[in-house]
């Protein structure tokens, strides 16, 4: 099998693994650089260069789009797709997953478990968004952000008030979230690869720090999730439309409650943690699924 990964950065340890694991089977394993991609989108004949060159036809395509890119990794994925490769996310799974807009309504709308979330557009709002996410503390969030950038917690009214209106006096979009205290700066990241939660990881955030994302200094060890957590995390990735991916969780008094949806999970901190090759696992999924075409959306969206 010839699979291509579209990924900015050959040398991370998931792209690495996911090569290692590919290569051991027998299987070729290119990794493409992304933003080194250029499209001919033809009619009937969509075409795909790199390095001045015609790429070759592939069997299948991990996309690891990192989200400053995401624009135009999708339109490369895109592309992949209405040739009729299989892709282990489709792009219109991505697109979802990165609007944090959309992918809470949508879970929303599929009764999974989320905290209070607000949004509004008018700064002049922001007193109704703070009552109606329950007060002070509360987390404030960019819509774009990753890895824990972007997201503040505000421990009174009067400080969530002041970001707010300096966010949006920025012009950029935010939504605002009740403040999980019960979670105590830890969360919990399921990893889902077709339909099934293959490991799972408890993920603590440093000394001071609400934020538990590992590249921010956190710490991850293996955890048994309950029943309730595992239905939970299978059913937002189903809402996504994703075939791999990380779901976080935190632990609240009223159930499990799903903050984010990664389409691009790191492997390095669950392997490590739990001692599960997922990268094999992943790689699994793909021999037994890629097929010439199966694509549901076939680049549409």
């Amino acid at each position: 099998m010839k699979i291509a990964m579209l990924a900015q950065n050959a040398n991370l340890y998931s792209h690495q693994r996911m090569k290692e694991v590919a290569e051991a089977r027998g299987h070729t394993f290119d990794i493409v650089k992304t933003l080194a991609c250029y499209m001919n989108i033809a009619s009937r004949a969509p075409r795909i260069y790199y390095n001045g060159a015609e790429l070759p036809r592939y069997d299948a395509v991990i996309p690891r789009i990192g989200a400053s890119v995401t624009f135009y990794g999708l339109a490369v994925l895109r592309q992949f797709e209405m040739q009729g490769v299989y892709p282990l996310n489709e792009s219109v799974a991505i697109g979802r997953s990165r609007d944090k807009l959309r992918a809470m309504q949508l879970m929303a709308r599929d009764g999974i478990g989320l905290p209070v979330t607000t949004f509004a557009h008018d700064s002049r709002q922001t007193e109704e968004v703070l009552k109606l996410a329950g007060g002070a503390p509360t987390v404030i969030k960019l819509l774009e952000g990753t890895q824990g950038i972007g997201v503040v917690l505000a421990d009174t009214d009067r400080s969530a008030k002041s970001v707010i209106e300096a966010f949006r006096g920025a012009n950029v979009n935010i939504m605002v979230q009740e403040f999980i205290k019960e979670a105590g700066g830890s969360d919990i990241r399921a990893l889902v690869v077709g339909g099934k939660v293959i490991a799972a990881m408890k993920r603590q955030g440093g000394e001071g720090e609400f934020r538990s994302n590992l590249h921010r200094g956190g710490s991850a060890k293996s955890i048994k999730i309950s029943p309730e957590e595992r239905a939970t995390a299978i059913r937002a990735a189903k809402s996504m439309g994703l075939n791999v991916c990380g779901v976080d969780m935190l632990r609240s008094n009223h159930g499990p409650v799903v903050m984010e949806v990664n389409s691009s999970p790191g492997l390095e901190g669950v392997e490590k943690a739990t001692g599960i090759d997922v990268a094999g696992k992943i790689i699994d999924f793909i021999e037994k699924n890629a097929r010439d075409g199966k694509t549901r959306t076939m680049g549409k969206g």
